[in-house]
This record gives structure tokens, sequence and C-alpha cells, in this order.
């Protein structure tokens, strides 16, 4: 298991730089103080008022939503353990501000790392738990690292998304992954990456699915409080190539009948207190 770690280490190390030079990414935007990146945007009205809450943003990247959750208050730490990515989000925090923390590790290893019980906000983004083998043991490091009364808040690929086959010749959404978590992961053998770039990007994946009752049990096995649960019939990313359609904010959406599919899905949850 221990294997795909590196795999995937090695994967996001080679895009981060590609990445980062992306107009996708838009680092430049971020000279704007009052810049904010299109995922915090959407997530303003279900997310309220942060300031003054210590956050940690799990699987950060690049750190720009990391970046964005400290503009609007919350003194944040994102974690990644991606050596690559992680230069990038704290060189991007040092040039625009303001200050956030970075700390280079695996996500299962986060509460030896930072100060577990201690903060009062786990964010995670979209695109982040598929790269996780275990969504119990995900639960369990945010139950730990949420301090009483600490919000959970995760915005993410639907996996009805994630179990969908791309590159089809017809308007069809069809099932053709897994839906639900088994042992054996996904890999992914062609390279690429979500975003527009010219460098050839040539690292393998491996990829989990997690169906979203498994993740709302595994949190409530911690002893979780589920508060919200909303799904969104748009995605930020083109996520199937050919058979989406821009719209507001950053976000795409399946042209044909797109409420024929939830895209994405806001869940909070919150640790007793």
């Amino acid at each position: 298991m221990e294997d795909y770690i590196r795999v995937n280490r090695e994967l996001w190390d080679e895009r981060a730089p590609a990445h980062a030079a992306s107009d996708d990414y838009g680092l430049d935007r971020y000279a704007d103080p009052a810049y904010l990146s299109d995922v915090v945007r959407f997530d303003l009205p279900l997310l309220g008022d942060i300031a003054g809450l210590r956050g940690v943003h799990l699987q950060c990247h690049l750190g720009t939503d990391t970046l964005s959750l400290a503009r609007l208050g919350a003194s944040m730490t994102g974690l990644d353990f991606s050596t690559a990515s992680v230069e990038v989000a704290r060189a991007l925090s040092a040039r625009c501000g303001p200050h956030v923390t970075f700390v280079e590790s695996e996500v299962y290893d986060a509460p030896a790392v930072l100060d577990p019980g201690s903060f009062d906000l786990v964010f995670t983004g979209i695109g982040a738990i598929c790269w996780l083998h275990d969504i119990r043991q995900w639960a369990a490091v945010v139950a730990e690292l949420l301090a009483s009364g600490g919000r959970l808040f995760i915005r993410e690929g639907h996996p009805v998304l994630w179990a969908l086959e791309e590159e089809r010749a017809d308007d069809l959404l069809v099932l053709g992954f897994p839906y639900f978590e088994h042992d054996q992961p996904y890999i992914w053998e062609g390279g690429g990456t979500y975003v527009e770039t010219d460098v050839e990007l040539t690292k393998p994946s491996v990829n989990w699915s997690h169906g979203l009752g498994e993740i709302v049990t595994a949190l409530l096995k911690e002893g979780l409080t589920i508060t919200g649960l909303v799904e969104h019939d748009t995605v930020p990313w083109e996520a199937l190539p050919g058979h989406m359609r821009r719209v507001a904010n950053g976000e795409w959406q399946v042209s044909e009948r797109p409420e024929r599919l939830p895209h994405t899905y806001t869940l909070q949850a919150r640790k007793p207190g």
C-alpha cells in the first residue's frame, strides 16, 4: 500500500510546476489581496463567516484555496504530501499574503505533525479524497484534528460523477467505474491533467472510489454530527471533456439535461463540544 503513496506523490510533484504556470490556476491574480479562488467563492454561502477560526486545509496542493480562506480571516495551515506543491504554496503565500503555514505530510499522518484537537475548521476541497485508500481512516484523522465544536467542510466531486465513463462519442452518461470503495484501486497510466498546459505529463496515478453513504457513515462512526449535505449540478473543471459547458463562477455543467447528474456535493459535520 505504501507504493501508491510514492506513485501519487511523483504524479503531484510532476503536476505542480505545470499547474503553477497555468492560466487555470492563475497565480498572478492573487497579487490582488481581495482575490479569492473560484472554489472558495462558490463555497461562501455555505461556508459562512470563518473570521478568527483556526483552520487546516488537508491535501491543499498549491494553496490557492488555503490562501483564500486566510483572506476570509481564518488562521490557516495547509497540508500536502507533494514537496513541489508545498514549495509553490509557500512561495505564493510569501509573495501575496496573508501568511499561511504549509506542512509537508501524507494526510493520514496529519495528527502526528499538527496539533490534534485544536482546529475549529477542517477544510477539504475538490478532487482530494479519491487519492485515499481508506475513507474510515480519513474520517478518524478529521475527528482527531477537530477541536470540540469544530467543523468539517468538504466540497467534492460526487461519487456518481467519478463513476462515469469520460470518453464517449454520444451524450450518454454511463456508469463504467466503481461507485463504492474497493480494496483494489483504479490505476490511470495515461498521464495528463485537468488544466490547460503544454507540458507533457506522463506519471500514472492511483485512485479509489468512496460512496456518499460510506463517507457519511465513516464520519458518524467517529462521533461527528452531520449538519449539512447539499448536492450541486456543477463542478469546477471540465470533468467530462466535450460533454460540458462552462457556466458562471468558473464552474462546468453537463451540456444536455444536467439535472440527470449530481456533479459535486458539500458535506458539513461538527464535533460535539
